[in-house]
């Protein structure tokens, strides 16, 4: 292995162990320490959005130092180019240094100085379109221009000091895009499948729904299961979305190409309005998953004040689903109330 010499499995151990080499199997023991590290953040489930965030850090300085950068004086050359370069350089390596940094592709890096009597404040500010934010790629970008700033000017200067670098501003994340409700939205999971109707099959798609929305604003008043008719899924959708008054209706299953996959023609005999970058996103968000999600006929649309989504009927397919869709889906509820963007 890269980093264990003659060839030693690395691994603590208790009790002052040996650590097993090639010729000795793990314990079970070892074993479960090996693998109770702290691990990368897993963020394939997650969608691309706008990430931007800025940093700053401050460089304190005699006056006549300063003076010195602002005129272009130092032996070592053009302070501020150099600490933008390396500022630059540094956002870019920054899953280099930061164990758990996700590698992401920047969009867009930059840096600015602010001049004071006894320093020079860095700020830097990054962008990427991506499934995690650049606030380490922006920290990372006031480091390494800081550095270099110490660097080129320790030799004119004893008093030099790095003072505090701090994330100023982030935005992007899913926090962006909650909506807050007054009450739980009244929401209703109908499961589709007539194995699962006739008690041959377990449903999974629609309690993995059912535990999704658990951390949603939303109270799950309606759990059913129906066989793949068209008839029967039209009437019960108009009953709760009607009757019911129900907010918000996931369907899971009929949404294939077997010729008993109705439920997208019985949810469209039902809305009145609908949808259609609800499915795109979930097809989109699929899609980057596996080629069998062009596959999928998924329907959105509203009745009235009630949201109507169709889901995959597979466990996997129902939970990349909701990934996709929230928490920006539930932005749809005010904006139907009268509420703006």
């Amino acid at each position: 292995m890269h980093g264990a010499s003659n060839g030693r499995w690395l691994a603590h151990t208790r009790n002052n162990q040996q650590p097993t080499t090639n010729n000795q199997q793990p314990t079970s023991e070892t074993l479960k320490i090996k693998q109770s590290g702290d691990n990368m953040i897993d963020v394939s489930p997650k969608f691309n959005t706008l990430r931007y965030a800025m940093a700053k850090g401050t460089l304190v300085a005699r006056a006549e130092t300063i003076d010195r950068v602002i005129d272009r004086t130092v032996p070592k050359g053009d302070v501020l180019e150099v600490a933008r370069a390396a500022g630059i350089n540094a956002a870019k390596r920054c899953a280099d240094w930061m164990v758990f940094c996700h590698n992401l592709p920047l969009d867009w890096i930059d840096l600015k100085f602010e001049f004071e009597e006894d320093r020079i404040k860095v700020f830097a500010e990054a962008k990427a379109i991506w499934k995690t934010g650049v606030e380490m790629e922006a920290l990372a970008a006031v480091t390494g221009a800081l550095l270099n700033m110490y660097d080129m000017l320790k030799p004119l200067d004893e008093d030099l000091s790095i003072g505090q670098i701090k994330l100023v501003k982030k935005k992007g994340g899913k926090s962006d895009f909650r909506d807050g409700f007054a009450e739980s939205l009244k929401t209703a999971v109908l499961v589709i499948s007539d194995s699962t109707f006739a008690g041959e099959r377990e449903d999974k798609s629609g309690k993995i729904i059912q535990k999704f929305l658990e951390d949603q604003p939303v109270e799950v008043a309606f759990y059913e299961v129906l066989p793949d008719e068209q008839e029967q899924i039209s009437a019960r959708l108009s009953e709760l979305a009607d009757r019911e008054q129900v907010d918000l209706i996931f369907t899971t299953g009929g949404t294939g190409p077997g010729p008993r996959d109705v439920t997208p023609e019985a949810t469209r005999r039902v809305i009145e309005k609908e949808f259609p970058g609800i499915a795109e996103a979930i097809r989109r968000h699929g899609k980057e998953r596996t080629p069998y999600a062009m596959l999928s006929r998924e329907l959105s649309g509203t009745r009235g004040q009630c949201l109507i989504i169709n889901l995959p009927g597979s466990s996997k397919g129902a939970l990349e689903s909701m990934q996709a869709l929230f928490p920006g889906l539930l932005h749809i509820f005010p904006m139907m109330r009268g509420g703006g963007h």
